[in-house]
């Protein structure tokens, strides 16, 4: 067996709140939509700058 081998077919990718798969932010494995994030966002400790 090949060490790292990569697993494809784990499903779409969507929302875990939602369920919508578009303005996904996937960075930091976070899988919000980006309205979901938006609203969560403080309570997870991000703070909007500007």
């Amino acid at each position: 067996m090949k060490k790292g081998k990569k697993i494809f077919g784990r499903g779409a990718n969507q929302c875990k709140r939602c369920s919508r798969k578009s303005g996904l932010v996937r960075k930091y494995g976070i899988y919000l939509c980006r309205q979901c994030f938006r609203e969560i966002a403080p309570e997870m400790g991000f703070e909007k700058y500007s």
